[in-house]
């Protein structure tokens, strides 16, 4: 039983891979084994390598002064971090408030059964999490040092307990996120607040990582002497991925206790919460007042209510809308550093610095993509916007109003920061403000077009317009590409005009390509609409 629950656990995590939702049947096997193997390349070829080469950097001179168990423990750290945040918030909907629990446990099955599943389910991806970083580690290690018996054993007990130990960081801090989530009205923006918080951190800690690296490299034996005196549990938990006998049976141990303490724990609780459904008000009898609105106020905003209804649309589709401001005040922080080394390396090229921060402007806002989904995520309720007694523009058009209004404001504020830091003439705040925003306007149409003709509705879950859809895909990665055309242009052919006067007329070409759009969308756009 609980191999078939496992099966059905995994198979949930990965149906994309397996199965197409778009045409609503089974992918080849053709199809299966190109995604995993992109996705194998993605985990363990790009970020397992990113990890790999910071430990090629590190084994050696920490291992030449005996810092090997410094070494375990940074990148243990490490490998702690990503897989309790990858698998904390699938433990949180996965293991504690799935949707089909109240079906499984109306099943003969014992809930042990269903939570040993969902525990393993749980292990499977702190594991794949968890690995990306310590296996090149390990790897890393058993090259550089002096090969034994006990420290290949050791590391793999390493791997293994470090695993475990993310299993029940997720568990815990699942289950705290889930009671939490039961209290709380709106639990997109909670996630959303924490996923950007992760993404703060991340950054701040990455931009940092080689100084803290070089300096590391240059005072390891101070710095192994000095923690190895202040933190025993962490020099234990180091000598045991050395091989050291006595540490591997402690961690042993005590990870083993842990385990079975919250096992006990998610025992007791696991069906109280699963079967929570959190405090509900008695409904009062009454009326209230509710103010009116044009048909198009009330379009926006039930559009509006669909994306702050969901933190993977917000996330995926709406981020550099929050990304915009910080840029912007950024560059009044720390701009006139960024401008000043511009300029040492293009100042030859007349208003070189006004197209790049125009680039990173564009760049930025090419993660604004809300209209280029807004469609698909309709899905089997596609037939309310098109009963309702309004024409079929009026639902495209609040579609697109929604990505505008998020890309054109913030493209505003970050545009006149960049004005101030460069000290702009008017030609090149002229050339900021108005490039940006015909860049956002072009593949907000661009997006709701493609949308249209490559709509999918037969999704079950919403991931599947908003991260796995050809159509995001290219607006992704032709966004990336058309904010960098103008610079690569600029830079390589030298044109005999100042930089704002060449983003000027890229900024007309934008407003034309939108206007045709457009134009398309009013002509063509309301009969595929219907035809979807």
């Amino acid at each position: 039983m609980v191999r078939i629950l496992l099966k059905k656990q995994l198979m949930e995590i990965f149906r994309s891979y397996f199965y197409d939702t778009r045409r609503n049947k089974a992918r080849s096997r053709l199809s299966t084994a190109m995604y995993i193997a992109l996705f194998a390349l993605l985990m363990f070829g790009f970020l397992g390598g990113s990890f790999g080469s910071m430990a090629m950097s590190l084994c050696a001179p920490l291992v030449s002064v005996g810092a090997a168990w410094l070494y375990f423990v940074l990148f243990s750290l490490i490998a702690l971090l990503l897989g309790v945040f990858g698998s904390v918030f699938s433990t949180y909907t996965g293991l504690y408030l799935a949707k089909d629990n109240d079906l499984l446990f109306s099943l003969p099955i014992p809930p042990g059964a269903i939570l040993c599943a969902r525990l393993l389910g749980v292990y499977l991806m702190g594991l794949l999490y968890t690995s990306v970083v310590i296996v090149p580690a390990v790897a890393v290690y058993l090259l550089n040092a002096p090969f034994s018996v006990g420290a290949l054993l050791g590391s793999l007990l390493l791997i293994f307990l470090l695993s475990v130990i993310v299993l029940l960081l997720s568990c815990l801090l699942g289950w705290v996120v889930a009671k939490v989530s039961l209290r709380l009205k709106n639990k997109s923006f909670v996630t959303v607040l924490l996923s950007l918080g992760f993404l703060a951190l991340y950054y701040v800690g990455y931009f940092r990582a080689m100084n803290w690296v070089e300096g590391l490299i240059a005072n390891a034996a101070q710095i192994s002497a000095s923690l190895r005196s202040r933190a025993a549990a962490l020099y234990v938990f180091g000598r045991m991925g050395e091989g050291d006998g006595l540490s591997m049976l402690l961690c042993t141990l005590v990870v083993g206790v842990l385990f079975v303490l919250v096992w006990l724990l998610l025992s007791k609780s696991f069906f109280a919460v699963a079967t929570a459904t959190g405090p509900v008000k008695a409904a009062r009898g009454g009326y209230s007042r509710v103010r009116r609105k044009s048909p198009d106020a009330a379009l926006l905003a039930k559009e509006f209510g669909r994306l702050g209804s969901s933190a993977n649309y917000i996330l995926n589709c709406a981020l550099g809308a929050m990304l915009l401001p910080v840029a912007g005040v950024a560059l009044l922080l720390r701009g006139s550093a960024l401008v000043g080394a511009l300029n040492g390396v293009f100042g030859s090229l007349k208003g070189a610095v006004c197209v790049l921060l125009c680039v990173m402007l564009c760049s930025v806002s090419s993660m604004i993509d809300t209209a280029a989904a807004s469609v698909s995520l309709e899905g089997k309720n596609i037939w309310l916007p098109r009963s309702l007694p309004v024409r079929p523009w009026q639902v495209l058009r609040a579609k697109l109003r929604v990505q505008l209004l998020l890309a054109m404001p913030a493209l505003l504020f970050a545009s006149l920061c960049a004005a101030v830091v460069l000290r702009a003439d008017a030609l090149e705040t002229l050339a900021l403000v108005l490039q940006p925003q015909s860049f956002a306007l072009f593949f907000a149409h661009l997006g709701l077009w493609l949308d249209l003709r490559r709509g999918n509705l037969a999704w079950t879950n919403e991931l599947a317009p908003i991260k796995q859809s050809l159509t995001i895909l290219i607006i992704l990665l032709g966004g990336f590409a058309a904010a960098a055309l103008p610079a690569l242009g600029f830079l390589l052919l030298a044109p005999p005009l100042p930089g704002s006067v060449w983003m000027l007329l890229f900024a007309l070409a934008g407003f034309l390509g939108a206007l045709l759009l457009r134009l398309a969308l009013r002509r063509r756009g309301e009969t595929l609409f219907m035809e979807l």
